[in-house]
């Protein structure tokens, strides 16, 4: 069994990813990076392939094992795809949904005459095999929807109350865990992270 890190502390998607590679039958365990007291570092990076290569790499180096990070946000075309990158601190503070929402809603306010609004999630993984891997392996993958005027559902975190899926007639935050988690941008890119995984025989 290898031990890889998750270059985050978020037990959500820690369990997220172990059920995937469990299910691939990959023989890889996940434990995040504070269970062996790596802090974060700065995401100066101005993609989220740049950021989520950073986290990776800082991760394997500290550990000295693989390593995978994943940087992921809300897109919004029109606004020229912010909030992007600084979706977790759009509205400035790093984490305040409900700030980061409500300016959202007021930039979008003088396009609301061309509805709907579209919009996509990203989620961009990178794995390294060491610190200074020169062929780190990026997966991709997008959510797309549209913006809602105001927030629906209870469910989820960060923009999933304004983001509707057509398809379903319901906004991300009206989905249980589990429903989200099977079609999400993550869940793509965990399948692209997967498939590249299994075909360069890298476990």
């Amino acid at each position: 069994m290898q031990k890889w890190v998750l270059a985050s502390n978020n037990q959500g998607k820690l369990a997220e990813f172990q059920a995937l590679f469990d299910d691939a039958d990959l023989g890889v365990h996940i434990i995040t990076q504070g269970s062996l007291g790596i802090g974060d570092v700065s995401e100066d990076g101005k993609s989220f392939i740049e950021n989520a290569i950073i986290k990776a790499r800082h991760a394997a180096k500290v550990s000295g094992l693989p390593a995978v990070a994943d940087d992921s946000g809300l897109c919004v075309p029109i606004l020229g795809n912010a909030p992007g990158i600084f979706s977790a601190r759009y509205a400035g503070r790093h984490g305040d949904d409900a700030a980061n929402n409500t300016k959202l809603l007021e930039q979008l306010k003088p396009y609301r005459s061309r509805a709907p609004i579209d919009a996509f999630f990203v989620c961009v993984l990178a794995y390294v095999r060491h610190g200074d891997d020169p062929m780190p392996l990026i997966a991709i993958g997008k959510w797309h929807g549209e913006i809602l005027n105001e927030p629906v559902g209870e469910h989820g975190f960060g923009y999933d109350p304004l983001f509707y899926i057509p398809k379903l007639k319901k906004s991300s935050a009206q989905l249980d865990r589990a429903a989200k988690n099977a079609i999400s941008h993550r869940a793509s890119a965990l399948q692209d992270l997967l498939r590249q995984l299994k075909e360069t025989w890298l476990v």
